[in-house]
């Protein structure tokens, strides 16, 4: 796991024991309450992004392959290698 997925996990963990602790007041648990909503949210948002740039650059990488077999100033050699990565990804 990454450093900077550690690091806002255990702030949300130490804002949740502080939330359950009946040693602190109404106002810092309320604080504690929306700390965590943000990094939550920023964490849910941030693995949606990484989500999306994996498929996106999945994209571009197929498309450079799709036009390395079609370019005339590659060798057949070339564009049967790109063919093949295609194919063990599954696109054709």
């Amino acid at each position: 796991m990454s450093e900077s997925t550690k690091l806002p996990t255990r702030a949300v963990g130490g804002h949740k024991a502080a939330m359950h602790n009946p040693n602190i007041s109404e106002e810092a648990k309320e604080h504690s309450r929306q700390v965590v909503d943000d990094l939550e949210r920023d964490l849910q948002t941030k693995e949606q992004r990484a989500k999306y740039d994996d498929d996106k650059d999945e994209t571009r990488v197929n498309a450079g392959l799709k036009a390395t077999m079609k370019n005339p100033n590659v060798s057949q050699e070339a564009k049967d290698r790109a063919h093949e990565q295609l194919e063990d990804k599954g696109v054709f």
